[in-house]
């Protein structure tokens, strides 16, 4: 066992957040699905609501990467509209993680993950098919987007369906969901260190020490992107993210 920032932690362990936090920098740069998987290996590791404080930092220095290459191509005009009522959904999200225990966490997180995995998969098939883009639309997809990201970090397909909406080209798409995440993700910190007390600066510290596994995960995503059949490889992601849930229940 490695002791590091009050942390004992076994080589799995290690080998694990390294692979978490490679898989978060690769979903940044463009391989879609590949962060939904280090949420039930979090979870599976260091239980459902800890979990969740600890992939809050790798997420927001992976959201730093992706803001870096693509913050002139956000959309502020939506992101303006989205944002207030994903705000409410984290509020709603703290006070749920709040008043339930761990196991029924983790359970609350297996629910949304398999419910992700169905818009992923829905949104493999309306390529060409509308979406509603109605004000209600955006209300509903702002308070599941902000309550699934407190709950599980789990707002990736969410916002997915909102960008497929809007038709965004494709650095659009990025740096809208770039701006949005660290965004969201900023705004989730005081809970986490007030209410839920799952982020501290010996979280903090462990988190940081992935730096360098964040950038190199980014680095290969990019290369990935231009080198796989990306529908065969999120095909292949959503199937094992199915499975890492599945284990999480038990």
């Amino acid at each position: 066992m490695l002791e590091l920032f009050s942390y004992s932690l076994s080589w799995v362990d290690i080998l694990m957040l390294i692979g978490v936090a490679m898989l978060v920098g690769m979903a940044k740069t463009g391989v879609h699905g590949t962060g939904m998987i280090a949420v039930p290996l979090m979870a599976i590791a260091f239980g459902g609501k800890e979990s969740t404080g600890l992939l809050l930092t790798i997420l927001i220095f992976a959201d730093v990467f992706g803001v870096k290459h693509y913050h002139r191509h956000a959309n502020w005009q939506h992101l303006v509209r989205l944002l207030p009522f994903a705000l409410v959904g984290v509020l709603l999200g703290t006070v749920v993680g709040e008043f339930i225990n761990d196991t029924w966490f983790r359970w609350v997180m297996a629910v949304i993950i398999f419910a992700s995995l169905g818009i992923m998969v829905w949104q493999e098939r309306q390529v060409d098919k509308a979406v509603p883009t109605s004000r209600w639309f955006v209300a509903t997809i702002g308070v599941l987007g902000g309550f699934t990201t407190m709950v599980g970090n789990l707002a990736g397909p969410v916002m997915a369906l909102y960008l497929l909406a809007m038709r965004f080209p494709k650095n659009q798409f990025i740096g809208t969901a770039a701006w949005f995440f660290l965004c969201i993700n900023l705004f989730k910190v005081p809970f986490h260190i007030w209410v839920w007390e799952t982020v501290s600066w010996n979280s903090f510290g462990l988190t940081a020490l992935l730096i360098p596994a964040i950038a190199l995960g980014a680095v290969i995503g990019v290369w990935l992107i231009k080198k796989i059949d990306e529908v065969l490889f999120r095909r292949f992601i959503l199937g094992m993210t199915a499975v890492a849930a599945v284990a999480m229940l038990f």
